[in-house]
């Protein structure tokens, strides 16, 4: 199971986009679930409900901090390699533009949780 499938099945267990994507990886990089889903509580719904940056990629954004936090640069590095790549398949990291293109794209957020955990294993691979 890829930690996208992972973060898909939390997905659909009850998490919301941030915590899912994060509880997919956070045991790797120290984290207990428990920290880890009430660091992540608020960042769902593009964050607090706004509907502004995904979920997934906020959730993903603070993976990459766990994994490679004490160097700044590979850290930004890290996430701007991700949201170029989410963004490249999605059109967009901004919540309300992924929900409104919903209907065109057949996308879920379950599969956007799954598409976030894919790139961002596959990053952190490298």
């Amino acid at each position: 199971m890829t930690k996208g499938d992972i973060a898909k099945n939390n997905f659909q267990n009850g998490c919301n986009c941030a915590q899912a994507v994060l509880l997919a990886f956070c045991e790797d990089y120290g984290m207990d679930r428990e920290t880890a889903a009430m660091i992540s509580a608020p960042f769902g719904a593009g964050m607090g409900g706004l509907r502004e940056t995904c979920g997934t990629v906020t959730g993903a954004n603070m993976v990459i901090g766990l994994a490679m936090g004490k160097n700044k640069a590979l850290a930004n590095a890290a996430f701007l390699n991700f949201a170029d790549e989410f963004k490249t398949e999605n059109g967009s990291i901004v919540c309300r533009e992924l929900l409104g293109k919903r209907a065109k794209t057949k996308k879920s957020c379950a599969d956007l949780c799954k598409e976030a955990g894919d790139i961002l294993e596959e990053i952190l691979e490298q």
